[in-house]
C-alpha cells in the first residue's frame, strides 16, 4: 500500500515529521517497508545568483560565471545555453553528490580555468527529463535551501512516498484514511471529518439492477449505481494524475482515474460501464460456466459455472468485484455512463480469483472484507467527483439488496486489559482510544465499526488498546519467585546425567549422531522390536515404519553410509530415547556408542589394530564412571540376540542391567550392511541408580601414612571360569584393608593344560593391603592371605598354585 504525504494530510491534520510518522507506523503494525523521500537526495542543494557571465577564453560554447552564494562570490564554468547574468539557478558546492550524473564534484579546471562547482539542470537533479539549460527560478533568495523552495512552489516534487506491508486481518488500511485514522488514534494529529453530500438525482436511472435472490446472503447483498450522462472523459487533473503516478499507477482518463483514486483513498472499489455499449439492464448472477469474457487487462478468461458475473442482454460484462470488461470499458468517446458500487462477500471473491489467477486492486480489498456500509456513501462521493471533473448530470440511484448487518458488541473489560498487557493504561485511555478507532461504546459493551471485520473477541480489544498505546513501552517485570534464597536447579538429575553422559562419550574421541526415532520394519525386528504397538500409523517413508526398540539400529545405518563413501574408521555415539512399546511409559533413555574398523592410525611401529571389546569396555566405564554408577557391578552374560555371544556381556547390578558392551553379532552387522569388526556399548540411563547423598560437596580425600603392602597369588582353576569371580572374591576377604585387586597374568592354551591337566587355565592377581591405623605385622598379613586364597578358592573351585 503506497501514498503520498500530502495525501495523507487529506485525512490527517499533522505536523508530524516524515520519520515520526514512519516510526508510528510501523509501531501500529503497518509496517513501513520503504520511505521514498525526494527531498533527501536534494538537501544539499542551495539557491544562488548570477552576477556576470563572461565568454571562456579557449572554448566558444563555454561561458565563465560569476555566481553569487552564501559563502560568497564563486567562479563557476558553465556549459548550457541559458547561462547568464540576473538569473536565480540552483548550486551544486563542491562536495555534494549530484544523484543525476551520479558525480561528487571537486574543484576542477574546465580548459585552464577553475570553476567551483555546477549549476544545476532538472535532469542532474532527477527532477524531470528536461536538460537543455540549467533551471532558473522565478524567485528565491540567495543561500536558501532548494528543497524549501519546492516544498512552496514545487510540493509534489518532494513529497514522501510511503509504502507499507498490510496484514491480511486489517482490510480498513487499504485505503489512506484507514492509515490516517490510525495515527489519529495515536496522538500524531487529528483525523478530518469526511462531509458525504447525497447528489440529487435529475432523472430516474434507464438502468435497472437485480441481484439473483441465491446471490443476496452469500455473494452480493447489495449492488447499487447510478447513469451520469454527458461526462467528458479527458485527461485527469494534473493534481490527481500526480497522486496516481506518485504511487506507481499510469493516469488513462478521467473517469478511470476517479475510481482508482476511490480504490486507494478510501478502500472503495468502483466500475464504471459506458452505457453506450451496454444492452438492456444489469444483472448480478451466477455464471452457467463456460462463458468467456474479455477483461480490462485485454486477456479472456473462461468462466466456471457459479462464478458472480454482471450480465446484460449482450451476455457477462464484468467478473464481480475483481475487474470489468473491454467491450463496456469507458474511453475518450464515452459520455454516458454508470458508476457501479456494490458489496461483494470476501470467500466468493478469493475463489473466483484464485481460479481464474486474477489479481486485481478490486479483488485485494474485496477478499479482504471492504465497509459494507460505505457503499452508498461511496457512490455518493464518486458522483460528486465526476461531476466535477466531467461534468454531467447524474441519475437517481438504481439499487438492489441492502446493506449487510454486521453488527457485534463484546465486553470491554479495563482490568483484564491492564493484566493481559502489562501496561498501567487508565480506564480513561481505552474508551479514548477505541472511540478514535470509530468503536461505540455502550457501557462496557464496545460495538466495532462496520470497516473492521477483524475485531471478532474480546481479544481484540485488548489488542487494539495496546496497540495504540504502544508495546514500546512495555517495560520488563521479573516474575515473582516462589521461593526466597537461592534458587533451585533448573535441570532434573536425570537430565544433568544425560549431558553428562553426553559430554563424556564426545570427550573420548566419538562423533555425537542424531538420528530418526523411526526405522525400518526389518531393523526393528532385528533388534527385539518391530511390533504393532511401534508401528506408526502415517509414516513419512517405508524406511521409517517403526518407533526404533535401540539406539544401535541408527548408528549401524549411519556407520553403513559412511563406509559406502570411504570412511571406514568410525567412532559414532547417541543419547536418546528408545521405545519398546506406543504408550508414554514405554520408553527409556540410552546412551550408544559404535567404534568400527581400526583403533588408530597407521604409523611406523605397527601400533594400528582392529578394535576390540575391550575398548568398548574401557569406554563404557568411563561414561559410567561420569554418571555415577557404582564402581563395583557384575558382568553377565544374558545378552541379546544382536551381541556377539562370546565377546560381549552385560554389566548389572542383580537384577537391573546397567548395560551392554562387546562386539556386534556378525550377522547383524550383514544385515545392516556393515562392514565389521565393530564394537558397541548401549548405557539404560535411567537403571543407573543415583547417589544417595545429594548435595554437591565431595567427601574428604582419605589418605593413609602407613606403608601399603602387595601380595602376588596364581590360582589354578576349570579355564571356564571368569578372571572376575576371581577379584570379587579376593575383595570381599577383608573390605576394610583390601584397596584393590588387579589381574596381572593368566596362563591359558595347550602350555597350561600340559602342566595343570585338561581343561585349566592359571589367573595371577595382585592384592593390595592398606592399613590405616597401624603397620601390618607378618602375622596379619599371612592371615588376610590365607582369606583371600580361601574365599577365591571357595568361589572359582581352584586351588593356590604351586
Amino acid at each position: 500500500m503506497k501514498f503520498t504525504l500530502s495525501w495523507l494530510k487529506d485525512h490527517l491534520d499533522t505536523t508530524a515529521t516524515v520519520d515520526e510518522i514512519a516510526y508510528a507506523l510501523t509501531d501500529l503494525g503497518l509496517e513501513v517497508e520503504e520511505v521514498i523521500d525526494p527531498a533527501a537526495k536534494l538537501a544539499a542543494f542551495t539557491l544562488a545568483r548570477v552576477t556576470a557571465a563572461s565568454q571562456h577564453p579557449d572554448a566558444d560554447r563555454l561561458r565563465v560565471c560569476t555566481v553569487q552564494t552564501d559563502e560568497g562570490e564563486k567562479q563557476i564554468v558553465c556549459g548550457a545555453p541559458n547561462a547568464r547574468e540576473g538569473i536565480t539557478v540552483v548550486l551544486c558546492k563542491p562536495g555534494d553528490y549530484v544523484p543525476g550524473i551520479d558525480v561528487t564534484l571537486s574543484i576542477g579546471k574546465i580548459r585552464g580555468v577553475e570553476s567551483h562547482g555546477m549549476m544545476a539542470s532538472e535532469r542532474e537533479l532527477e527532477l524531470s527529463d528536461e536538460h537543455n539549460g540549467i533551471i532558473e527560478l522565478p524567485s528565491g533568495e540567495v543561500g536558501q535551501k532548494f528543497t524549501d523552495w519546492l516544498a512552496a512552489n514545487r510540493p509534489e516534487a518532494v513529497d514522501p512516498v510511503f509504502d507499507i506491508a498490510i496484514t491480511p486481518n486489517r482490510p480498513d488500511a487499504l485505503g489512506v484514511r484507514g492509515i490516517a485514522r490510525d495515527l489519529a488514534a495515536r496522538g500524531l494529529g487529528m483525523l478530518k471529518p469526511l462531509e458525504v453530500e447525497p447528489v440529487p438525482g435529475g432523472f430516474p436511472s434507464p438502468v435497472s439492477v437485480s441481484i439473483d435472490p441465491a446471490l443476496k446472503e452469500k455473494g452480493c447483498p447489495l449492488f447499487a449505481g447510478r447513469v451520469i450522462r454527458g461526462v467528458t472523459n479527458g485527461p485527469s487533473p494534473e493534481w490527481l494524475q500526480k497522486r496516481l503516478r506518485a504511487i506507481g499507477l499510469r493516469p488513462i482518463s478521467a473517469l478511470v482515474d476517479i475510481t482508482n483514486y476511490f480504490t486507494y483513498d478510501l478502500n472503495r472499489p468502483l466500475h464504471v460501464f459506458d452505457m453506450a455499449k451496454v444492452a438492456g439492464d444489469l444483472r448480478i448472477q451466477p455464471a452457467k460456466g463456460g462463458e468467456e469474457f474479455l477483461a480490462l487487462d485485454e486477456k479472456t478468461y473462461t468462466v466456471r459455472a457459479g462464478d458472480i458475473v454482471i450480465c446484460d442482454d449482450n451476455g457477462v460484462e464484468s467478473l464481480a468485484g475483481i475487474m470489468g470488461g473491454e467491450a463496456s470499458g469507458a474511453d475518450e468517446n464515452t459520455v454516458d455512463v454508470f458508476l457501479e458500487s456494490a458489496y461483494w462477500t470476501p470467500i466468493t471473491i478469493a475463489a473466483t480469483g484464485r481460479a481464474l489467477k486474477i489479481n486485481s486492486d478490486a479483488r485485494y480489498r474485496f477478499e479482504r472484507g471492504v465497509d459494507p456500509e460505505f457503499t452508498l456513501p461511496g457512490l455518493e462521493l464518486a458522483t460528486q467527483m465526476v461531476l466535477d471533473l466531467c461534468g454531467g448530470e447524474a441519475s437517481e440511484i438504481a439499487m438492489d439488496g441492502a446493506v449487510p448487518d454486521t453488527t457485534r458488541a463484546y465486553r470491554l473489560d479495563p482490568a483484564r486489559v491492564i493484566s493481559l498487557v502489562g501496561m498501567e493504561i487508565p480506564e480513561a485511555t481505552q474508551r479514548e482510544t477505541l472511540t478514535a478507532l470509530g468503536f461505540t461504546l455502550n457501557g462496557d459493551m464496545a460495538t466495532p465499526p462496520s470497516w473492521r471485520p477483524d475485531v471478532l473477541g474480546e481479544a481484540d480489544l485488548v489488542e487494539e488498546v495496546a496497540r495504540i498505546a504502544s508495546l514500546t513501552k512495555l517495560k520488563g517485570t521479573p516474575m515473582a519467585r516462589e521461593t526466597s534464597g537461592v534458587p533451585g536447579p533448573i535441570l532434573t538429575p536425570m537430565q544433568v546425567r544425560t549431558r553428562m553422559a553426553r559430554r563424556t562419550i564426545a570427550s573420548l574421541g566419538y562423533n555425537e549422531c542424531v538420528t530418526y526415532s523411526f526405522i525400518d520394519a526389518a531393523s526393528a525386528t532385528l533388534f527385539g522390536g518391530g511390533a504393532d504397538a511401534t508401528k506408526l500409523d502415517n509414516p513419512i517413508s517405508s524406511e521409517m515404519t517403526h518407533m526404533r526398540p535401540d539406539l544401535l539400529p541408527g548408528l549401524l545405518q549411519a556407520a553403513s553410509r559412511n563406509q559406502a563413501r570411504g570412511f571406514t574408521d568410525l567412532a559414532l555415539f547417541e543419547v536418546g530415547p528408545a521405545f519398546s512399546g506406543g504408550e508414554p511409559g514405554e520408553q527409556v533413555v540410552q546412551a550408544a556408542g559404535l567404534l568400527v574398523g581400526q583403533a588408530g592410525p597407521r604409523d611406523p611401529w605397527g601400533s594400528r589394530r582392529p578394535v576390540d571389546l575391550y575398548d568398548a569396555k574401557a569406554d563404557l566405564e568411563a561414561a559410567l564412571s561420569a554418571i555415577g554408577a557404582p564402581a563395583r557391578a557384575q558382568i553377565t552374560r544374558k545378552l541379546d540376540g544382536w551381541w556377539h555371544p562370546g565377546r560381549a556381556g552385560t554389566l548389572a547390578l542383580g537384577p537391573n542391567v546397567l548395560a551392554s558392551f562387546g562386539e556386534v553379532h556378525p550377522k547383524t552387522l550383514r544385515e545392516m550392511g556393515v562392514k565389521g569388526p565393530a564394537v558397541a556399548f548401549t548405557i539404560r540411563l535411567e537403571n543407573v541408580p543415583f547417589p544417595k547423598k545429594k548435595g554437591a560437596t565431595r567427601p574428604a580425600l582419605s589418605s593413609s601414612d602407613l606403608q601399603a603392602v602387595e601380595r602376588d597369588f596364581a590360582f589354578v582353576m576349570d579355564s571356564q571360569v571368569e578372571a572376575i569371580t576371581a577379584v570379587n572374591a579376593a575383595l570381599g576377604a577383608d573390605k576394610k584393608l583390601i584397596d584393590s585387586v588387579q589381574v596381572f597374568d593368566q596362563f591359558t592354551g595347550a602350555k597350561a593344560e600340559e602342566q595343570m591337566g585338561a581343561g585349566k587355565k592359571s589367573i595371577a592377581l595382585s592384592v593390595r593391603l592398606q592399613p590405616t591405623d597401624k603397620t601390618l605385622t607378618d602375622a596379619e598379613i599371612e592371615a588376610v592371605s590365607a582369606k583371600i586364597v580361601d574365599k577365591v578358592s571357595k568361589a572359582t573351585g581352584g586351588s593356590l598354585r604351586s
